[in-house]
């Protein structure tokens, strides 16, 4: 049985040891290195809100928080992950879902948006499937110095 809750200490071990390697560290969280540790996860939630995990009859499957939170605006999205075996099964689709809710009636946001990396294709397609599409592109570079299109995606407020 899923469901989401706000992040709690006890939690850190769990999400910092959801991304499997450097690549999916570098799609949840591109200033992180490998590999995430507590530290990193803490200091980024200085700077976050409303970091929600994802339960799986009491496992820690999902992640996600907002980057970026404007009452009555936007919430952006950061961090989002899910765990490797729990992917394909509706885990990512519910943590959205999620995030939608608090962006949209909490936070009375207009817009939630994401953002995904060129070569993330699961990624973009995954986003895609639940309705946000491309409104931007920005150019970054990876860890090893190669320029990346990030693509920023939104999802409207329902009416």
């Amino acid at each position: 049985m899923l469901l989401y809750r706000a992040l709690e200490e006890k939690d850190v071990a769990a999400v910092c040891a959801l991304p499997q390697n450097a690549d999916e560290l570098f799609y949840m969280f591109p200033r992180a290195s490998w590999p995430l540790t507590a530290a990193q996860l803490h200091e980024s939630l200085e700077q976050r809100s409303d970091p929600t995990v994802i339960e799986n009859n009491g496992e820690v499957v999902g992640y996600a928080n907002f980057v970026r939170c404007d009452f009555r605006g936007r919430c952006t999205l950061g961090n989002v992950i899910i765990a490797a075996r729990s992917r394909s099964k509706g885990v990512g689709r519910y943590l959205i879902g999620c995030m939608a809710e608090i962006a949209f009636d909490k936070h009375e946001a207009k817009e939630m948006t994401a953002s995904c990396f060129n070569h993330n294709v699961t990624g973009l397609l995954f986003y895609s499937r639940l309705g946000l599409r491309p409104f931007a592109i920005e150019e970054r570079r990876d860890k090893q110095g190669v320029s990346v299109a990030l693509i920023h995606l939104r999802l409207l407020r329902p009416e």
